[in-house]
């Protein structure tokens, strides 16, 4: 059964925020997502994906901040703010781990967030970083996308 795009950005926009939320306090995973099921209407959310991100950002944490932090200029990862950091590792995790998703997707749903919940002109930042990432979790995916888009 395929889930709808909707469902997916549901998925993530509660992502982020679970991420967020055990960055700030470093709850145990399984708390912090039971709460999520419990206090909200997850009805109109794929929370397969839900957990698959949430958890797979929460395991993954070390292997994903080296995917970005490159391409922080003069920030250090404990310098960025929490949502920023929250969605560069949700993405990062998406590039890794989804083949399935287009890279531009993943980009446009994390600026998107960024937009929503971020700080002013974050948006920009975190595209500029996933841009960079994408060309080096996804090259060959972001190289056949320039190719048509200059046919």
């Amino acid at each position: 059964m395929k889930v709808s795009a909707a469902k997916r950005s549901r998925a993530r926009h509660y992502a982020m925020q679970a991420i967020y939320q055990w960055q700030m306090t470093a709850n145990q995973v399984n708390v912090i997502e039971a709460e999520y099921r419990t206090d909200n209407d997850m009805s109109k959310v794929d929370v397969d994906y839900f957990h698959e991100l949430f958890h797979g950002v929460t395991a993954k944490k070390s292997e994903l901040d080296s995917c970005f932090s490159p391409y922080l200029k003069d920030l250090s990862i404990d310098r960025l703010d929490p949502i920023t950091l929250a969605l560069l590792r949700l993405s990062c995790f998406e590039f890794s781990q989804r083949a399935d998703v287009p890279y531009r997707v993943v980009i446009n749903e994390s600026v998107n967030l960024a937009k929503k919940f971020g700080a002013a002109d974050s948006h920009k930042f975190i595209n500029g970083v996933l841009d960079k990432v994408a060309l080096d979790l996804r090259a060959t995916e972001v190289a056949e996308h320039r190719a048509a888009r200059r046919s």
